[in-house]
């Protein structure tokens, strides 16, 4: 595919999987009575469309210029899609498999938000990893290694903040294959309340990661899969 090509089906893709089976900004205003925002020749884009987490950015703040500017944003994209999609692109082999890749994403993700949906992280939780890595928190510092940049502890890999810690001026520690010379340091120390916000962002996210493999260890066991050709297994 040639240059303009490729661009059309990166448009179409974003678009035409992000939406599932109703399309992109091209389905009906109308349905389940969204509220119209603008029409593109004969598509309607709907407020709903505007207000969605793909266009959170440029509609931040609620504000009617940031709306505004969300809106031509999307209007943007219809436009891109419709010419995409006259030029027959939404047939094209390549499309169709990367159109169907991200709409296996996004139910695979849709349905990994719902298992995890109520498994929100505890106040007990947050005060346990607290004081359980003060490193990070109660004895937080930042650090100047050998490129002079500051390093605050939560950038850092957890499992080096001790060895860090304990570090003084000029010597070194590797890190994922990178050598670290330690110039500086100082304490910088978070209170519980402080660290709360970011404690739970990170729980959260340890919470969601094993949700997920355990939901999918309990998909597998209750699948039948079967596996041809070059990936058949032997008994």
């Amino acid at each position: 595919m040639n240059q303009t090509v490729r661009i059309f089906v990166r448009i179409a893709v974003l678009c035409l999987a992000a939406t599932l089976p109703a399309g992109c900004e091209r389905a009906s205003a109308e349905r389940g009575g969204a509220q119209l925002a603008a029409k593109v020749n004969s598509a309607e884009i709907s407020v709903r469309h505007v207000r969605t987490p793909a266009y959170a950015g440029a509609a931040a703040g609620g504000t009617a210029p940031a709306q505004a500017g969300a809106l031509e944003k999307v209007i943007d994209r219809e436009l891109l899609v419709q010419q995409a999609t006259h030029a027959g692109l939404e047939r094209d082999p390549a499309v169709r498999d990367a159109i169907d890749a991200s709409r296996r994403e996004i139910l695979a993700q849709a349905w990994l938000d719902k298992v995890a949906a109520g498994n929100s992280v505890s106040r007990d939780e947050i005060h346990a990893f607290y004081a359980q890595n003060p490193a990070l928190f109660a004895e937080r510092r930042v650090y100047r290694v050998r490129e002079t940049r500051l390093v605050p502890a939560e950038q850092l890999p957890l499992a080096h903040l001790p060895q860090l810690a304990r570090m003084s001026p000029g010597e070194s520690v590797v890190i994922d294959a990178t050598e670290l010379q330690l110039l500086h340091a100082e304490s910088a120390p978070l209170s519980e309340t402080q660290a709360a916000p970011m404690i739970e962002q990170f729980l959260a996210g340890k919470k969601r990661l094993e949700l997920a493999a355990a939901e999918v260890r309990r998909l597998r066991e209750i699948a039948t899969i079967e596996y041809a050709g070059e990936f058949k297994r032997s008994n």
